[in-house]
């Protein structure tokens, strides 16, 4: 019987490593695929674009990325549309992450007449597509004076139904109503509630959150597209449509290079906001 179970044990041990390694192996080709398109646009802008369409391709970078920068600088204002952009996309996601995160608060640990009507309704904004919004937007946005500047821009988008449904999902779970009595035998009214026990308890839930909305914003093309008719106000992204030439003239080495730069401060957000994520992840598995 001994021996019988010793000659398990190996084969149990074989089948689970080769089961591990063919998990890896999957994961290291879905990797390489994942980061492939992103190492084509380092090549792209590096090359002319004679050299991009040559054949066979060209798949080691080449020596024009500083012309390419000059070029891409010549032709648009980058760092002053990249400025612009920081400008949405920053205020956008701090008023994103206060409004929401409060609605949230409210939806989740707190009752009160007409909630789940009112949730639903959110559902229901939630589930239309923002571009049936475009126009009734602009009209609104006309009628106030604001098309044209950046405030066209953030405030319609300082709350969004997405958010407050993601918070309060997390915020059910996250937050024991044990913690919110303890707060209100302490004295604490509601913004003390929301200030000191449920956002720190939600971190992970604000960092996503606030990663999501900076992407969203930053990669926005189609209202600021409408609503920026001043050229001075106009977004990195705009900016950057602006490189396509008509009748077969893009200079795609260019328009890449343009859209690898722009890509450096989504990089050290996500950075920032994973970092976040993983540290009090961390810290809750400790506890």
């Amino acid at each position: 019987m001994a021996s019988i179970q010793g000659t398990r044990r190996p084969k149990a041990i074989r089948g689970t490593r080769s089961r591990g390694v063919a998990l890896h192996a999957v994961l290291v080709i879905g990797l390489l695929l994942s980061a492939f398109p992103f190492y084509w646009a380092v090549i792209m802008s590096t090359h002319t674009a004679t050299e991009i369409f040559s054949y066979p391709p060209k798949l080691l970078p080449g020596s024009h990325f500083l012309q390419n920068v000059r070029s891409l600088f010549d032709n648009i204002d980058f760092f002053g549309s990249m400025l612009n952009s920081l400008l949405v996309a920053s205020a956008v996601t701090f008023l994103v992450l206060f409004f929401d995160s409060l609605a949230a608060f409210v939806f989740a640990k707190f009752e009160f007449p007409g909630r789940r009507l009112l949730f639903t309704l959110l559902m229901i904004i939630f589930m239309v597509p923002t571009q049936l919004a475009i126009i009734p937007q602009f009209v609104m946005m006309a009628n106030i004076g604001w098309i044209g500047s950046m405030t066209a821009l953030i405030v319609p988008a300082a709350a969004n139904a997405f958010g407050i449904f993601w918070m309060r999902q997390y915020m059910k779970s996250a937050i024991h109503d044990e913690l919110l009595d303890a707060s209100k035998i302490d004295g604490a009214n509601f913004l003390r509630q929301y200030w000191h026990v449920a956002l720190p308890v939600v971190r992970p839930g604000l960092a996503f959150l606030g990663i999501f909305t900076f992407m969203a914003q930053w990669n926005d093309y189609a209202w600021p597209l409408i609503a920026l008719t001043n050229p001075d106000n106009v977004t990195l992204q705009v900016a950057l449509s602006q490189l396509n030439g008509v009748h077969g003239t893009t200079d795609y080495g260019m328009v890449m290079t343009g859209a690898l730069l722009a890509l450096i401060p989504l990089l050290i957000v996500f950075a920032i906001g994973a970092k976040q994520i993983i540290g009090d992840l961390g810290k809750g598995a400790i506890r």
